[in-house]
C-alpha cells in the first residue's frame, strides 16, 4: 500500500472554523469601512477571486444601517473588447444583475464598465497603425487596454475626493512573485491593511483574501450564496471547462502579471504559446466550436517569424540596424489588409453559425472600423481607401460610411494607373502616392505651415530603390558609426593617459 505523502494545504480556515473566520473578516471590512470618508474602488474581472472580495464587502456592508452605509463603492471591469467572448458575456451580464440588486437592497455600490479609448484600441492599434502582435519585449496592449481605463477612472475618483481605497482579489498564493511583490507594499503599510499603490498617488489598496488559498476562495463561493443573484456553481462550471490557472486580474500597474498569464483573458492574446482556456472550452463543449475561427485567427497572429508581414522601416520612417540585422517595423498594407479581412469573416461566420445567445456578437466596432479607415487615409496616405472594399467582401453588405473627405480618396482607375506608371517599384509607389496625399491636405489650406516637413520625411521614407537598397545603406551606415565610436574610444583612452601622465609630473 503506498502511503501518501503530500502534506495538507494550508487554509486560513484552520485556526478558527469557517463561519468564525468570515464573520471576523467581515466585522474588519465594516470598521475600515466606517473609519473615514474615503470612497472604495473594487476591481471586479469577473473570476473566482473579485468576485469572493466583492461577495464579502457586499455581505459586510449589508449587516450596517443605511446611514452608515452612505460612502460609495464603485466596481470597476475592464472590457479590452478582445475579452474571451464567453467571459465577457458572463462579466457584462453580472454588472447588470449586480447594479439591478444594489439599486433594490439601496446598497452604496455603483457598476462600471471600463473600456479603452477607440484610439487606443487592440484592432485599431494592430491593423490601424500596423503594431505588430504584442510580445514579452513589446507589450504594448496592457497599457492602453487595461491600465489606462482603470487608472483614468481611480485617477478620477481622487480628483474628486482626495483619496481613495483600491480593493483588490491579488492573493500571495498565486506565485511567489506576487508573494515578495505584496510583502514589499507591506513593509510601507500606514494603516491596518492598507499599503500605498506604488503607481497612483492618494490610493491606498486593500486586499482581504490575502492569505487565502485557492482552494480557501472556491470553498467560500460554494458556501456562501452570491448577494447580487449571480450563480457562483455557474462560475465553478465556467471554470472547469478550461484549463487549470487564474483569472485575469485588475491591472493597474505594468508589475500585475497581464491576461497573458492568466485563464481569462484576450482571445487575441500573444503572450502565451497557446490560449489553453478557448481551446479547453470547445474541446469540453460542443456548443461553444463557433469559437474556432476565433481561435484561429489568434494562432495565425503568433507567428514565430513575421519579418514578411512587416515593413523594413521604423514607424517613424527610419531604416534600423541590429546585431547585424534591420529591425523590421509595422505590418505592411497588405498585411493589415488581411488581418481586417479575417477578423471581419470571424465576426460574419460566427453571427451566422453561433447559438442565439449569443446575438450580433461584435469583435470590431464601427468606431474602430472609421477610425482605422481614417490612419489609413491620413497617416499611412493610402489612398485608395480599401476599408470599405474590404468590408463588403467580408460581410456581403456595404459599409455605413458616413461623412468623409471624398478628396482624399482615388478612385481603382487611379490607382491602377499610377502603379502603371511607376511600375514594377513599391516604393516608387508609395512616394507618389504620399507626395499626392500631401498636396490634397494642403491645397485647401490658407496656411500651409508644415508642408516642406511633409514632403521632407515623405522623400526621407521612400528615396531608396527597394528594401534592399535601403537595408545595404542602413548596414553601410551602421558599420561606419561602429567605427567612428571605436575610434573615439581608442582616442579617448590615450587622452586619458596622457592626462594621467601629465599629473604624476606635475604631483
Amino acid at each position: 500500500m503506498i502511503k501518501n505523502t503530500r502534506k495538507p494545504r494550508k487554509s486560513v480556515f484552520d485556526s478558527l472554523e469557517f463561519k468564525q473566520t468570515i464573520e471576523n473578516l467581515l466585522e474588519e471590512v465594516r470598521e475600515l469601512y466606517c473609519a473615514d470618508e474615503i470612497p472604495w474602488v473594487i476591481g471586479y474581472s469577473g473570476g473566482k477571486d473579485s468576485t469572493a472580495v466583492l461577495q464579502l464587502i457586499w455581505l459586510a456592508l449589508k449587516e450596517l444601517s443605511p446611514a452608515k452605509r452612505q460612502k460609495a463603492v464603485h466596481v470597476i471591469s475592464t472590457d479590452t473588447l478582445v475579452e474571451n467572448p464567453i467571459v465577457a458575456a458572463w462579466v457584462n451580464q453580472s454588472l447588470i444583475t449586480m447594479k439591478k440588486a444594489a439599486e433594490h437592497e439601496q446598497m452604496p455600490i455603483f457598476p462600471h464598465r471600463l473600456m479603452p479609448k477607440v484610439t487606443d484600441s487592440f484592432w485599431v492599434n494592430l491593423i490601424g497603425k500596423g503594431y505588430p502582435a504584442p510580445r514579452p519585449k513589446f507589450r504594448w496592449c496592457t497599457e492602453r487596454l487595461k491600465i489606462n481605463p482603470s487608472n483614468a477612472f481611480i485617477t478620477n475618483v481622487v480628483r474628486e475626493n482626495g483619496e481613495t481605497i483600491l480593493v483588490l482579489g491579488t492573493r500571495k498564493a498565486e506565485s511567489a512573485v506576487r508573494a515578495r511583490n505584496m510583502e514589499k507594499h507591506e513593509r510601507f503599510r500606514t494603516r491596518e491593511r492598507l499599503s500605498p499603490n506604488s503607481t497612483l498617488p492618494n490610493c491606498l489598496v486593500f486586499t482581504p483574501i490575502e492569505d487565502w488559498s485557492n482552494d480557501d476562495v472556491w470553498l467560500f463561493l460554494m458556501q456562501v450564496e452570491n448577494p447580487w443573484g449571480y450563480n457562483n456553481k455557474d462560475l465553478l462550471t465556467m471554470y472547469q471547462g478550461a484549463s487549470e490557472g487564474g483569472e485575469c486580474p485588475l491591472v493597474v500597474d505594468t508589475t500585475t502579471p497581464s491576461c497573458g498569464d492568466s485563464r481569462f483573458g484576450c482571445w487575441v492574446c500573444t503572450l502565451v504559446d497557446k490560449d489553453k482556456s478557448m481551446s479547453a472550452m470547445i474541446q469540453n463543449d460542443e456548443e461553444k466550436e463557433w469559437m474556432l475561427p476565433l481561435l484561429e485567427l489568434r494562432n495565425e497572429l503568433d507567428t514565430e517569424n513575421d519579418r514578411d508581414l512587416r515593413d523594413f522601416r521604423r514607424m517613424n520612417g527610419l531604416v534600423q540596424i541590429h546585431n547585424g540585422r534591420n529591425i523590421p517595423g509595422p505590418y505592411t498594407q497588405k498585411s493589415r489588409e488581411h488581418w481586417l479581412k479575417k477578423v471581419l469573416e470571424a465576426q460574419t461566420w460566427i453571427r451566422d453559425n453561433a447559438p442565439p445567445d449569443i446575438g450580433e456578437i461584435e469583435l470590431i466596432s464601427l468606431a474602430e472600423l472609421h477610425e482605422i479607415r481614417r490612419i489609413w487615409l491620413t497617416e499611412k496616405h493610402e489612398l485608395e481607401d480599401s476599408l470599405p472594399h474590404i468590408y463588403q467582401q467580408a460581410t456581403g453588405t456595404a459599409f455605413p460610411t458616413g461623412y468623409f473627405d471624398e478628396d482624399l480618396i482615388f478612385g481603382a482607375e487611379e490607382i491602377e494607373l499610377l502603379r502603371e506608371i511607376c511600375g514594377d517599384s513599391q516604393i516608387k509607389f508609395e512616394l507618389t502616392r504620399e507626395l499626392l496625399a500631401i498636396a490634397q491636405r494642403f491645397r485647401t489650406q490658407s496656411r500651409r505651415a508644415g508642408l516642406y516637413d511633409s514632403l521632407e520625411r515623405a522623400l526621407r521614407r521612400n528615396f531608396y530603390d527597394n528594401s534592399t537598397d535601403a537595408i545595404d545603406r542602413a548596414m553601410r551606415r551602421h558599420g561606419a558609426m561602429v567605427s567612428a565610436q571605436a575610434g573615439e574610444v581608442q582616442i579617448s583612452l590615450f587622452v586619458d593617459t596622457s592626462a594621467e601622465n601629465q599629473m604624476e609630473k606635475e604631483v
